[in-house]
């Protein structure tokens, strides 16, 4: 009889242990499952935005995401899927920037705008520097496309941003001659 009541307790016991391991469970996958919604959520808005001041708000908002998504799956080994969303803010980013250029194409004017898309594209670079630091060697090739695209694009924003006081004195461009002096002089 005694041996018949320890066994019931000791089923109870595993029975709750089994119920708290699934609903932690299922509070894990709930999270991932929100995160990948709040992801989605973002992209979505960001596709149908049309300004490009207000999807630049968006473009960091999502950026955030993103890059939160990229640690949880380099934590969970889940590189495939690092590459995907880093390739995925590589092409919002351009999106934003060709956008940004279209509707305010000069940078000297809305420097506001394009000192924010830099900012940005800096912080892909570094969130992408680092995600390569812990990739395996034979993984890297895409994600390395994707830090030269947007170091491209950083490399034209800091160019739209400061240009070069001696434009024509470039590659290809006659070189500019000294004054006459006054003994040259007629």
């Amino acid at each position: 009889m005694c041996w018949k009541r320890n066994n019931e307790r000791s089923n109870g016991l595993a029975r709750l242990f089994t119920l708290c391991v699934a609903l932690l469970a299922g509070s894990l996958f709930s999270g991932a499952a929100k995160a990948q919604d709040k992801l989605a959520e973002l992209q979505l808005h960001f596709d149908k935005d049309g300004h490009a001041g207000s999807k630049l708000k968006l473009l960091e908002h999502l950026a955030d995401a993103q890059f939160d998504e990229t640690r949880k799956a380099s934590a969970g080994g889940d590189f495939n899927r690092v590459g995907f969303i880093f390739e995925k803010y590589r092409d919002n980013l351009r999106a934003c920037f060709n956008l940004l250029r279209t509707q305010e194409p000069d940078a000297d004017r809305h420097s506001n705008n394009y000192r924010r898309i830099e900012l940005q594209a800096r912080r892909g670079i570094r969130e992408v520097e680092d995600t390569l630091t812990v990739m395996p060697p034979e993984l890297r090739p895409p994600l390395e496309l994707v830090h030269k695209d947007v170091m491209n694009i950083d490399d034209e924003l800091i160019r739209l941003l400061f240009p070069s006081p001696n434009v024509e004195s470039g590659p290809g461009s006659p070189a500019k001659t000294a004054p006459p002096t006054s003994k040259e002089r007629p």
